[in-house]
C-alpha cells in the first residue's frame, strides 16, 4: 500500500507504531541459550595439540571437518607412537555449565594404539591452560568424561570418568580411582550416542548418557588437593576415529537478578559484573 494514499491520522499511527517497536526481542529467561562450539563447517574455533608437536600444529591431519561431521582420523599417520591429541574450545574457560556431544566411533583402530584405547576417546573439561602443556605431554591436566564403545558382544559402559592428573570424591568418599564407571548401557558399532555433561565448579558433576544420569561425582580436584573448579574443554583423538557431529554449551554461570535484562532462570552461580539494565 502507499502511504499518500493513507489517511493523515492513521499514517501517523502507523509511523509511530513502527517507531517504538523494540529493537531486540525481550529476553524469555526461562529459553536456554546453548551455544554451538562447533560450527559444522571447519576448525576456526578450536586449537589442536598433537603429542610430539607444538601447540597449534595438526600433526598428519589428525582432526578435519567432513560432510559437517569434526573427524578425528589416523589415515595419515606412518605409525601411531603415542600420539595422543587433543583439540582445544577457543571459547574459554568454564565453571558451571552444561555440555552436550553427539559421538560414534567409526572403522578401525590405528595400527600400534594401545588395547585400552580400543574404541576409546573422550570430553576433556576443567582442563589446564593448553598454552601450559609440554610438547611431549600425553594428557592435559583434567576431568575427563570417558566415551567408550563396544567390541560387539562384551559390556562396556560409556561416560565414564577418568582422572589424568585429578581426583573427586566418589559415593562421600575421597578416592584416587584413575577411572570410576558409570551405570550406562553398551552402545557397540557404529550408532550415534549423545553425551552431557552438567558440572557446577568444584562441588559436583554428572554424566548423562542419551538422556539417562549414569554418574555423579563431588569435590572436584587436583592432585595436590586443591579445588578444581574451572577450566577448558577439549575432545580427545586417542587412537581409535571418532565422528563428533554436535558440540554444544550451555553457560550456568550469569547474572541471576531479576531485574536484569539478561537473566535466567537456569543460571546456579551468580556474575553481577555481566547484569545489564
Amino acid at each position: 500500500m502507499n502511504s499518500r494514499f493513507l489517511p493523515n491520522a492513521l499514517f501517523t499511527a502507523l509511523a509511530f507504531t513502527a517507531a517504538c517497536q523494540p529493537l531486540f526481542a525481550a529476553n524469555n529467561p526461562d529459553k536456554e541459550e546453548w551455544v554451538d562450539l562447533f560450527n559444522g563447517k571447519d576448525l576456526s574455533n578450536w586449537t589442536v595439540k598433537i603429542r610430539g608437536y607444538p601447540l597449534g600444529e595438526n600433526a598428519f591431519n589428525t582432526f578435519r571437518v567432513e560432510n559437517g561431521i569434526l573427524e578425528a582420523r589416523y589415515d595419515q599417520y606412518p605409525q601411531f607412537d603415542a600420539r595422543f591429541g587433543h583439540i582445544f574450545s577457543n571459547a574459554g574457560a568454564f565453571s558451571h555449565y552444561k555440555i552436550q556431544v553427539e559421538y560414534r566411533f567409526v572403522g578401525d583402530q590405528v595400527k600400534g594404539g594401545p588395547a585400552w584405547a580400543f574404541r576409546n576417546n573422550g570430553i576433556m573439561y576443567h582442563t589446564q591452560d593448553p598454552k601450559t602443556m609440554t610438547v611431549e605431554q600425553d594428557f592435559p591436566g583434567s576431568m575427563e568424561y570417558q566415551l567408550l564403545g563396544g567390541n560387539g558382544k562384551d559390556p562396556r559402559t560409556t561416560g565414564n570418568l577418568c582422572t589424568p592428573g585429578t581426583h573427586v570424591v566418589f559415593n562421600g568418599k575421597f578416592t584416587e580411582d584413575h577411572i570410576i564407571n558409570s551405570t550406562s548401557d553398551t552402545y557397540h558399532g557404529d550408532q550415534w550416542v549423545t553425551a552431557e555433561l552438567v558440572v557446577h565448579g568444584s562441588e559436583k558433576a554428572e554424566h548423562f548418557i542419551n538422556g539417562k544420569k549414569v554418574l555423579e561425582y563431588t569435590g572436584l580436584q587436583w592432585d595436590d588437593r586443591t579445588p578444581n573448579g574451572k577450566g577448558f574443554i577439549a575432545l580427545q583423538a586417542e587412537s581409535h576415529p571418532t565422528d563428533f557431529r554436535k558440540v554444544r554449551l550451555l553457560n550456568l554461570e550469569g547474572c541471576m537478578d531479576k531485574k536484569a535484562k539478561n537473566y535466567k532462570t537456569y543460571f546456579v552461580k551468580d556474575n553481577p559484573q555481566v547484569c545489564k539494565y
